[in-house]
């Protein structure tokens, strides 16, 4: 138990430091805005409906919390400034909770399920393989054994990068360079997955979505290719997006979400922006679970999304 509560207490500690940024902006509109107030009152909801707007909340989700506030303003029939913060925090994560009912706690996977497949799909430049060079690393810290597929065969250097990424993070890696057919890799992977009794396959595809047809052409095949091989592969559709772009990573989890059957979502880049609000957005506007959460460079800076922590290291 000691054990366990010093790694706790490490993992939040890189979360408030992964988040630094972004509270950092937060909390100095939120004093200005309650700068010689001492009562939630119509003035103080504006300033903070225009703070969450412009920390890449997003607009419909902005309007939901603030709807929440009201009630609460209206119920307890006053509330101070001071109480600002907790009740940010906990109108937050109660509609974060709507959306990500089941959250998991740690890079485990689902039993009964072997081996676990999982499709990366997201444009180019988000981080995606660095996404999946940290969750290959992460699951192979869990215990499991992992293989990852380069089926991001378009781009001269993704298969290069990903199979640095998989020496990084110590486990295999089916690749067949440029130019390969992504469906045969996808398939190769599998067979291999199938012969060494792997737990989990990451395999990845091509960050194009300047056509939405295409996009969906080349995962519809993908996916065919892979029920020849394990039925109900893949178990899941992990869309990467980068936090950094804000409002740009909602109209990308839109169109992917359209596309193709995402049922997971790994948000990038959270410690180099002051935009990590679009965790809260992108949480509330899908309903796709965030699943992942990347807060640094290093091989261990990928998280399990956990909206209580995330939520009190944002407002804390």
């Amino acid at each position: 138990m000691g054990l366990f509560k010093v790694f706790s207490r490490e993992k939040k500690e890189k979360l408030d430091k992964g988040l630094s940024k972004t509270k950092e902006s937060v909390f100095t509109k939120l004093s200005r805005a309650v700068a010689g107030k001492s009562k939630v009152d119509d003035e103080v909801l504006d300033n903070l409906e225009e703070i969450l707007v412009t920390s890449d909340v997003g607009v419909d989700t902005t309007l939901k919390i603030i709807a929440r506030i009201e009630e609460r303003v209206s119920r307890d029939k006053y509330l101070g400034t001071s109480e600002l913060n907790t009740i940010l925090k906990e109108e937050i994560a109660e509609l974060l909770q709507d959306n990500n009912k089941e959250e998991p706690v740690d890079f485990s996977i689902p039993e009964g399920i072997h081996p676990y497949v999982i499709l990366i799909v997201g444009v180019n430049g988000v981080g995606k393989t660095t996404t999946i060079g940290k969750l290959a690393y992460q699951f192979k810290q869990a215990g499991k054994s992992v293989l990852i597929g380069a089926a991001d065969t378009f781009r001269a250097a993704a298969v290069d990068q990903l199979v640095i990424w998989a020496e990084r993070a110590g486990v295999p890696i089916i690749n067949q360079g440029m130019d390969a057919d992504p469906a045969s890799v996808a398939f190769d992977t599998l067979k291999s997955a199938l012969s060494r009794d792997v737990d989990v396959v990451i395999i990845d595809t091509a960050g194009r979505l300047h056509n939405k047809v295409n996009l969906m052409n080349e995962l519809s095949k993908i996916k065919r290719v892979m029920k020849k091989i394990i039925p109900d592969a893949p178990h899941e559709i992990l869309l990467i997006l980068d936090a950094s772009t804000g409002q740009n990573a909602i109209e990308q989890a839109r169109q992917f979400t359209a596309a193709t059957e995402v049922n997971a979502i790994a948000l990038t880049k959270l410690d180099g922006t002051a935009k990590g609000g679009v965790v809260i957005g992108i949480s509330d506007q899908f309903k796709v679970p965030v699943k992942y959460i990347g807060i640094g460079e290093k091989m261990e800076d990928i998280q399990v999304f956990n909206r209580m922590e995330f939520v009190d290291s944002l407002f804390n």
